[in-house]
């Protein structure tokens, strides 16, 4: 029966099969994780902390997220679990939200697989929901339900059902049935078993997404490899058996295993969260072993700065150029949008021309274009005039770059050849870069000399740092240019090539 709005004309309905529909603009399942990430780290929920891992419910594969932020109301839960709502804000700052469309948690947690349980509590609230494929279908729906579930730890209120020793049902005109749901068509079959899994979430406020019908490929395994790396989530290798060698079947270990200028955020997700944000803010826990995040524009060798201002705007975009110090096989411009991630060593300039000279190879470029429009997948831009206009003039200031390196290094030979050093010191000698680490305790970035640790430290913290004039926590990041200030860094010559 259809349902009426206050103007006495029908509303629509979402088909359950939307779910699914909607969850396939994730072509890439690393994708849907980082739409989950996104939801924790966005303005109004500010997780410090999001924990990926992967477990077993009644002998059942499941994915779960666990933060430790903000928490949810039933109402605002409710608005999760629907399409188009969003209540993050603009946010201040250089926190700003990431999410706009209200889809992120729908597309991202079904692509991930067909059903999901959200646990969250914000302090004096408890609320379970569901969004269930496999519910759906049960029941034979006809459109979207999504039970919902909110608890309450007081225990002196006449309007109220005692379920457990420290919790009671919050009674509504749906809270009953929706529990029946809740028990009878998830993993969960006891109100017992579902009140221990708020005992996961470690702090008093935070959100728990528990996915389970993980999404296998025809031959009945896993999307995704579990067992490669216990600290990690990857790509499966990718083996082919149509092509035969001399009568014997011959594997294909898929590009990502064998060419090296396939980067390892393509198939590994812990490499991939490592990058995820221009400035992380959230610390991401992978499997129970922390992800090393890091400064994408402070971890390349031979820094250099231009600035950016569209034609289509007032902005001035700082754009960071210098080259990958770990493999040079992988360059492109990293394009972000208001902190995010959302296009990958993109080719410009020298990099796409067909030549042999290798021209702009292991250059990468790192901009923040907030002035761009993401698709709603949050893995490319819309293909608007402005920006086809950003990637030409990104283009024209990588190959300014290149050149400029090119006769500084053409100038070094000839200095050294002038004064008679080995070939072999001329290859070897590297500028010294700082290393940028991030406090686990206040969660902000700090310069330390590269040559203090031999590797990267699994766990740091301010105190630690080696100039005892800033081991405190209260001292604030160091300051990045304003708008106003951002000049290049170098002085352009005009080349022609």
């Amino acid at each position: 029966m259809a349902r009426f709005s206050e103007h006495g004309i029908r509303l629509s309905s979402m088909s359950p099969s939307f779910l699914n529909s909607n969850s396939t603009s994730h072509t890439w399942p690393f994708s849907a994780v980082a739409e989950l990430i996104d939801n924790a780290s966005d303005p109004g929920v500010t997780a410090r902390q999001i924990w990926i891992d992967v477990v077993e419910e009644q002998q059942q594969l499941c994915l779960a997220f666990t933060d430790n932020g903000s928490g949810m109301t039933p109402n605002k839960l409710h608005k999760m679990l629907s399409f188009g709502f969003t209540e993050k804000g603009s946010g201040k700052g250089s926190h700003q939200a990431i999410g706009v469309y209200g889809n992120g948690f729908k597309s991202g947690s079904m692509r991930l697989g067909r059903d999901a349980l959200i646990f969250t509590k914000n302090g004096g609230c408890l609320t379970v929901g569901m969004l269930s494929q496999s519910y759906l279908q049960a029941i034979k729906a006809q459109a979207v339900i999504v039970p919902i579930v909110p608890f309450n730890q007081q225990t002196n209120i006449l309007t109220q059902r005692e379920i457990g020793p420290n919790a009671v049902l919050v009674v509504t005109e749906d809270s009953e049935a929706s529990l029946n749901a809740i028990l009878t068509h998830s993993l969960i079959h006891t109100q017992k078993e579902l009140l221990q899994h708020f005992d996961s979430i470690l702090s008093k406020k935070g959100t728990k997404i528990l996915i389970w019908n993980i999404r296998r490929n025809k031959d009945g395994k896993p999307e995704l490899d579990f067992e490669t790396d216990e600290f990690d989530i990857r790509m499966p290798e990718i083996h082919s058996e149509e092509t035969k060698t001399r009568g014997r079947k011959k594997s294909f270990p898929g590009p990502q295993r064998t060419d090296h200028t396939i980067p390892e955020m393509d198939y590994s997700l812990r490499a991939y969260l490592s990058i995820l944000y221009l400035k992380p803010r959230t610390q991401i826990i992978l499997r129970q072993k922390k992800v090393q995040t890091k400064l994408v524009a402070k971890s390349l060798s031979q820094i250099e700065n231009d600035v950016y201002k569209p034609q289509f705007n007032k902005d001035r975009v700082k754009v960071t150029f210098g080259f990958n110090r770990k493999n040079k096989d992988h360059y492109g411009i990293m394009m972000y949008h208001k902190n995010r991630l959302i296009k990958s060593y993109e080719k410009v300039g020298y990099q796409i021309k067909s030549s042999g000279q290798r021209a702009g190879v292991g250059v990468i470029g790192v901009i923040e274009c907030n002035f761009l429009k993401p698709a709603h997948n949050k893995q490319d831009f819309e293909y608007t005039k402005e920006y086809r206009l950003t990637l030409s003039s990104l283009g024209l200031k990588l190959n300014d770059y290149w050149n400029e390196m090119m006769e500084k290094k053409a100038r070094e030979r000839e200095f050294l050849a002038a004064e008679k050093k080995n070939e072999e010191e001329d290859e070897e000698e590297e500028e010294e870069d700082p290393v940028w680490l991030q406090c686990e305790d206040c969660l902000r970035w700090r310069r330390v000399p590269e040559g203090h640790y031999s590797s990267t430290p699994e766990h740091w913290s301010c105190s630690q740092n080696p100039n005892t004039m800033l081991r405190s926590c209260s001292l604030p990041e160091e300051a990045e240019e304003s708008e106003e200030e951002l000049t290049p860094s170098y002085q352009k010559k005009t080349y022609k090539k």
